[in-house]
């Protein structure tokens, strides 16, 4: 049986993920093997590798997040001052789910959903 996925990203410097994902978006770090982190958050876990050659402009890591409560996911976030994708603004999509996307500092597209 299948029990959960944890998505694995690449990642070219940790203290930028660390920076990103702990102290803008509110994960915590779960361990940090100076090439690999494990982050986490409510019931989610991601993981990241080092990949000091990335070009994130060639980066396509794209990860989808569940949400119970994207609003005020959405406008804590912004209090944040975290970017949202100029193409992923907080919008109800054709299947049924309310989304918005972001990117991290490698360019991993993270988009959260929540159904609708």
């Amino acid at each position: 049986m299948l029990t959960n996925v944890i998505p694995k990203l690449p990642m070219r410097n940790i203290t930028a993920t660390k920076e990103f994902y702990i102290n803008k978006l509110g994960f915590s770090e779960i361990s940090d093997y100076g090439d690999y982190l494990l982050i986490g958050k409510d019931n989610i876990e991601l993981h990241f590798f080092t990949f000091k050659e990335l070009d994130p402009k060639a980066n396509y890591g794209q990860v989808y997040i569940r949400t119970s409560d994207i609003d005020t996911l959405y406008e804590t976030l912004l209090f944040n001052k975290v970017s949202i994708h100029p193409n992923g603004q907080l919008a109800i999509k054709p299947w049924g789910q309310k989304e918005f996307s972001l990117l991290d500092p490698d360019s991993n597209l993270l988009t959260f959903g929540q159904e609708w």
